[in-house]
């Protein structure tokens, strides 16, 4: 998938400010680009994750949802960096996206 017909089609995680009952696990600055993740718990396991971050770079907020939405359905901060590449295998700037990648693993701990 494109990083543009990802944001089209809409972000599911992403939030101005953050949640009030979520706990932030992870903030991440890199030159110009910032994202910070905020999940909600149960039981030791995540149900809900959100995001704040830059709007500047729409590969970073697609990277970041697309995160967001694998955590979720996991129930736990776990995935491989080829799993994400290989979602937006069709975006030409496949270097920037694996730089934001890196910004988003780092905010997460991984």
């Amino acid at each position: 998938m494109k990083v543009k017909d990802y944001i089209e089609s809409g972000l599911k995680n992403f939030v101005e400010v953050a949640p009030s009952d979520y706990k932030e696990i992870g903030k991440c600055k890199s030159g110009c680009h910032v994202v910070s993740f905020y999940i909600k718990e149960e039981n030791d396991k995540i149900t809900d994750v959100k995001f704040n971050s830059s709007k500047r770079c729409k590969k970073l907020l697609a990277v970041a949802d697309y995160v967001a939405e694998i955590v979720k359905q996991k129930g736990k901060v776990e995935f491989k960096d080829e799993e994400v590449l290989e979602f937006f295998k069709d975006e030409k700037e496949i270097e920037k996206v694996k730089d934001r990648l890196e910004i988003v693993k780092k905010a997460l701990n991984k």
